[in-house]
């Protein structure tokens, strides 16, 4: 069940979106006194604790504050947030691992800091979500990845087949805190709210190493760049300086001039243009360059559809075939490597390591696994991908129910597919596709 917003939050919220709505040059300069309310404070932290972050820099997690008390603790908070004493602590990083090998840097602000960056966000999202993009899909209520890559089909599926396939390099570490503070500016007026967040924008970042030793540095605020991924408020200020770049191409007059259109997601985004890729390109570099963003050489390339493939946000797009028919047509299917990944995640999952665990619990977790991934892969032709998933799973649990149970032969009669499915649960993707409404076969 989600959390329910109490309705005096959704009563201010829907205030200040009119407003803004209906004056886009107003801008709004009494926000901070709503930012220590009782009931803003109270729901950030729920909001917080439902998504179940790690402890910060400080160690406090949500059992340490309600063995403490929770009214008592947010009471403490708002009267820092009043009184203006309030500063936010150092921001925890750690390092998580990407498909390519690499990894993604992720900061972890303290529960304190957590909480009070959602009451912010709480306030300032209803005002600039009037000012968004329609292109802009991250982030945003009643919008989804799965919406920015239906849009894409449709552009390329009505002839817009020429596509910048654009990456930036480092897009949330990048931010330029000027100008970021600017895009907010034009809308905030009020100088507290705008004081705290550039102490988010700047609070220092502490790493340990792997002897065990922490480090903190101030590269955020000696460069003036960031915008620490994982904060709560990150997603609302990435957004709101990519709308520079998606608003500036329309007012600029490119989308007219071009025929090219962006669909963006997060710091993912596409141009789908109409034979005029090239000079999309080249206007797409300029303005970057003027945003003061990198351009990911390696990963920016022009592609033509339906003749090559593109992915976006996990799915490839390009040509595909009717298995009724055999006719050729535009669209999207998972993409090799997300297959490939997923693959990858079946087989941690029934290594060695995991032979403790009880048959029927392993299968719960696979389900849970599965079905997410499946949730997501819905568009277009699955029907190949999950056959192969199917395929995969299957055989995977089989050698592990054969390990755990020392079976050196006949592990398929005794494990076969029926008694994966119907004994032990196992979810049969092919199945579970027809409670898809927008997977075709």
């Amino acid at each position: 069940m989600g959390l329910t917003t109490p309705q005096t939050v959704r009563n201010l919220q829907a205030a200040l979106h009119a407003k803004a709505k209906d004056s886009p040059n107003f801008r709004f300069y009494s926000l901070y006194d709503k930012l220590f309310r009782a009931d803003i404070l109270a729901h950030a932290y729920a909001a917080c604790k439902a998504n179940r972050g790690a402890a910060g820099v400080d160690g406090q997690t949500f059992e340490d504050i309600e063995a403490y008390g929770v009214e008592r603790w947010l009471g403490e908070l708002a009267e820092e947030l009043r009184n203006r004493t309030y500063r936010p602590q150092a921001v925890r990083r750690v390092y998580i691992p990407k498909a390519n090998g690499k990894q993604r840097p992720l900061g972890i602000p303290t529960t304190r800091d957590r909480v009070a960056q959602t009451a912010c966000v709480l306030i300032l999202e209803p005002i600039f979500e009037a000012d968004m993009q329609p292109e802009q899909h991250a982030y945003r209520s009643g919008r989804s990845a799965l919406d920015a890559v239906q849009q894409v089909r449709r552009l390329v599926d009505n002839g817009h087949t020429e596509v910048v396939d654009g990456d930036l390099s480092g897009y949330f570490d990048t931010i330029p805190h000027a100008e970021l503070v600017q895009c907010m500016a034009r809308r905030i007026s009020d100088g507290a709210m705008l004081g705290l967040i550039k102490q988010w924008l700047t609070a220092p970042v502490e790493e340990t190493d792997d002897h065990g030793h922490r480090h903190r540095t101030t590269r955020n605020k000696d460069e003036g760049l960031g915008v620490p991924q994982g904060a709560p408020i990150s997603p609302l200020l990435s957004n709101l300086y990519m709308r520079r770049f998606v608003l500036g191409w329309k007012v600029l007059g490119h989308e007219k001039r071009l025929d090219a259109h962006i669909v963006n997601y997060a710091d993912d985004f596409v141009i789908c243009c109409r034979g005029t890729a090239i000079e999309a390109d080249r206007m797409m570099r300029r303005m970057m360059a003027r945003l003061k963003l990198t351009v990911n050489e390696d990963k920016t390339h022009l592609c033509r559809v339906p003749e090559e493939t593109f992915d976006f946000l996990g799915y490839t797009i390009g040509r595909c075939y009717s298995p009724r028919t055999g006719h050729a047509y535009v669209g999207t299917r998972p993409s090799k490597k997300k297959v490939q990944a997923l693959f990858a995640r079946i087989s941690e999952m029934t290594s060695r390591r995991t032979l403790l665990l009880d048959a029927q619990v392993l299968t719960v977790r696979l389900n849970r696994l599965l079905g997410g991934w499946s949730n997501y892969f819905c568009l277009g032709p699955v029907s190949k991908a999950y056959r192969a998933v199917d395929a995969h799973v299957t055989s995977r649990l089989r050698r592990w129910l054969c390990e755990k149970h020392k079976v050196s032969s006949g592990g398929y009669s005794r494990y076969h597919d029926r008694y994966l499915n119907e004994n032990l649960g196992l979810v049969r993707l092919p199945l579970l596709r027809r409670s898809y409404p927008r997977a075709n076969a």
